[in-house]
């Protein structure tokens, strides 16, 4: 049976073998004795003090988490290490390119070096190694790869394009990806915690209305909505979607600071009754409007507000 074919165009491996060793280096102080891990005979790689290694700026992973880092550290400690870090030479010391949680394990574990490949890459090439390396071996949730891929066009002043070149993605891939950072904060978080998936985020993304989305993306946790469960109850929503509070109050004449005073009141509104609300100001009177469904929703709605119905 053929071999499986990577998810990337270009394996972490290509690039790396298409970047420049350089000669080992010994490290400044012995390793003491240790529990050692399992070092390559391949030439090109060389033991390193942990010490001298710093974390790469370029990281695209947010969280390590602990639970992830002792199955990590118990796993070299019986088998040792598979697969060196690589790093760079930056003026005395090294930065890590790709392996951040290994070195962090070998730190857990006090072992005193650590094996390493040692390449000459240039900051864009060292940022976009890393983030190969989280996508093929790492399992960076969407919101990080996301953040991965905005972090290569922002910093090095990439194009799209040029940034799926580097990681060997298509352009629709990271530009889909990247759409996924105009869904505001509340939401990332439920697609970093697997709480709604990508699919989800897609129908949401289609919808101008932000108060609603969130509205929509809790009942999808809540009840445990389908993707097409999603489609069809956005598809219910009336065709012509309401302004946003900041548009209403700039409509009626308001000062800037003041519609987005309003806006921010409406989404806690939002937030605190689980339901669509519009907040209808202007300087001399208003109007709250709050949906609800039925009349099991009309009594948790009014149990929220304090109100004995």
């Amino acid at each position: 049976m053929a071999a499986p074919k990577s998810r990337l165009g270009r394996g972490l491996g290509g690039l790396i073998a298409a970047a420049k060793p350089v000669a080992p280096v010994s490290p400044a102080v012995p390793p003491a004795p240790a529990p050692a891990p399992a070092t390559p005979g391949a030439p090109g790689y060389d033991e390193i003090d942990v010490h001298r290694i710093d974390p790469s700026p370029y990281q695209a992973r947010r969280e390590i988490t602990a639970e992830q880092l002792n199955e990590l550290a118990e796993s070299i400690r019986a088998e040792g290490l598979l697969q060196p870090v690589v790093v760079r030479k930056v003026g005395e010391r090294f930065q890590l390119i790709a392996g951040e949680r290994r070195w962090r394990a070998f730190q857990q574990l006090r072992i005193k070096s650590i094996p390493a490949r040692i390449v000459e890459a240039s900051n864009a090439s060292a940022a976009a190694l890393g983030l190969i390396e989280n996508l093929q071996r790492e399992g960076l949730n969407p919101i990080e790869e996301a953040h991965g891929y905005a972090s290569l066009i922002r910093d090095f002043d990439l194009t799209q394009e040029t940034a799926a070149e580097r990681v060997g993605k298509g352009r629709a891939s990271v530009a889909n990806s990247l759409r996924l950072l105009g869904l505001d904060g509340e939401i990332q978080g439920f697609i970093s915690r697997n709480l709604i998936s990508v699919g989800h985020a897609k129908v949401l993304l289609g919808m101008e209305d932000v108060a609603l989305r969130s509205v929509l993306a809790r009942r999808v946790i809540e009840e445990g909505l389908s993707v097409r469960s999603l489609e069809k109850l956005v598809q219910a929503q009336p065709k012509s979607v309401r302004p946003s509070a900041g548009r209403r109050a700039k409509r009626a004449g308001s000062k800037p600071e003041e519609a987005a005073a309003v806006g921010r009141i409406e989404q806690k509104l939002v937030s605190h009754l689980g339901t669509r609300v519009a907040v209808l100001h202007t300087p001399k009177k208003g109007r709250i409007v709050i949906e609800y469904r039925g009349n099991e929703d009309l009594q948790r709605v009014l149990g929220l507000l304090g109100i004995e119905a």
